[in-house]
C-alpha cells in the first residue's frame, strides 16, 4: 500500500465545552472529556483512515498515556515508531465554546525528546514512503532530519508549520515541497522571514496576484497551502511547477458541514492531504486539495481531534468519485 510517514507529537487531550471561551480571569462551568490528540498523532489517524499505510514517529513516556497511545495506534493499524522519554506523555488542554471553536494549551512532556538519532533511525520506514508530513510540536532538529530523510529517498515532503508560535526556520522551509499554514502561521511566516506586516483577517480577502506574490516570496521552490477556514483554501506554485494544475494560483471554496467541533480540523485536512498525495501521485493537485478539504469539513462534525477523523468508507459515502 502507499505509505505516509508523520513524524510529531502525541497528547492526551482534556477538553471542556462550554456556551464561550473564558475570558482572563473569569471561571466557567463546562462538560469535560479526554481523549488522544497531539497534532502528529491526529495527522497520523487522518491519514490511515482516509486510506494510507501509516507510520508515526514520536516520543513517549512510560505512563498511562503512552500506554494509550500504543493501544489506540494498533487500533488503527498505525505503526508506531515510539522513542522512549523518561518525561511524561504530553497534554493539552482544550476550552470548546458553542460554535465549535477552540483555545488549547499544550504541555509537550515526552515529545521536546524527540531526537534526530531515533528519527534517523526510521530510515527504512521513511525510506519506504510516498509522503513523510511533519508538524512543529516536536524539536525542530527532529523534524528536519524526517524531512531531508525523506528528500533521499525521492518522498514528497509536507509541512505543517504548528502552532503558530513555534520556531519555523528557513531550514526547515528548506525542506518542505509543500508548506500548509493556516492563516495566522502563514503571516507569522512572512514577519520572521519577509519582513512583511500582513494581518491574517485580511488574507481571505486579498487579491490573488498579491497572495500569490507572498507565497513565493516565502516558499519560492515550493507549494503553498494556505489554509483560510470557512474561506477554504488558497493553492500556490511555482510556475514551471504546477503538479498537474492547470494555473500556478487558486481558491479552493470549503465544504459544508455542520460544525459540531473544529479541534483537529486542520490536523484532519493534513493528515488527508498526505494519504491523497500518496495514493493516486498522479492525479491533478487540486484533487489530493479537494479531497483534503471535504475530509477536514467532515471531521468538524463530531468532537474530538483523533477521534474525529472519519474512515475511508464514511468519507466514500458521502462523496462518492467525480
Amino acid at each position: 500500500m502507499p505509505r505516509v510517514v508523520v513524524a510529531g507529537s502525541f497528547n492526551v487531550d482534556h477538553v471542556w465545552h462550554c456556551t464561550a471561551l473564558p475570558r482572563p480571569g473569569e471561571t466557567l462551568a463546562g462538560e469535560y472529556a479526554t481523549g488522544p490528540g497531539g497534532k502528529g498523532f491526529n495527522q497520523a489517524v487522518a491519514a490511515a483512515s482516509a486510506g494510507a499505510a501509516t507510520t508515526f514517529i514520536c516520543a513517549l513516556g512510560d505512563d498511562d498515556g503512552g500506554r494509550l497511545a500504543r493501544r489506540l495506534a494498533t487500533a488503527h493499524g498505525i505503526d508506531l515508531r515510539a522513542q522512549d522519554s523518561e518525561a511524561a506523555t504530553g497534554t493539552a488542554g482544550i476550552y470548546v465554546d458553542d460554535g465549535g471553536g477552540n483555545s488549547i494549551v499544550i504541555g509537550p512532556g515526552a515529545n521536546a525528546a524527540l531526537s534526530p538519532d531515533f528519527v534517523a533511525a526510521q530510515g527504512e520506514a521513511i525510506a519506504a514512503a510516498r509522503v513523510v508530513l511533519a508538524q512543529l510540536e516536536s524539536p525542530v532538529d527532529a523534524i528536519v532530519e524526517a524531512l531531508r530523510r525523506a528528500r533521499a529517498h525521492g518522498a514528497r515532503t509536507v509541512l505543517n508549520p504548528a502552532p503558530a508560535n513555534a520556531p519555523c526556520t528557513r531550514e526547515l522551509l528548506a525542506v518542505a515541497d509543500v508548506l500548509t499554514p493556516n492563516e495566522t502561521e502563514f503571516a507569522g511566516l512572512l514577519a520572521r522571514h519577509c519582513g512583511g506586516g500582513t494581518e491574517p483577517g485580511s488574507l481571505a480577502r486579498m487579491d490573488e496576484e498579491h497572495l500569490h506574490r507572498l507565497c513565493r516570496t516565502l516558499l519560492p521552490r515550493g507549494t503553498v497551502v494556505l489554509t483560510l477556514g470557512a474561506a477554504g483554501c488558497f493553492v500556490s506554485h511555482r510556475e514551471d511547477s504546477l503538479h498537474g494544475d492547470e494555473s500556478p494560483h487558486y481558491r479552493c471554496p470549503a465544504a459544508e458541514a455542520k460544525v459540531v467541533d473544529t479541534t483537529g480540523a486542520g490536523d484532519a485536512f493534513n493528515g488527508a492531504l498526505a494519504a491523497s498525495l500518496a495514493m493516486a501521485p498522479a492525479h491533478p493537485f487540486a484533487s489530493h486539495v479537494r479531497f483534503a478539504t471535504r475530509y477536514a469539513a467532515m471531521s468538524t462534525e463530531r468532537p474530538g481531534a483523533a477521534d474525529s477523523m472519519p474512515g475511508a468508507g464514511e468519507f466514500a459515502a458521502r462523496y462518492p468519485a467525480d
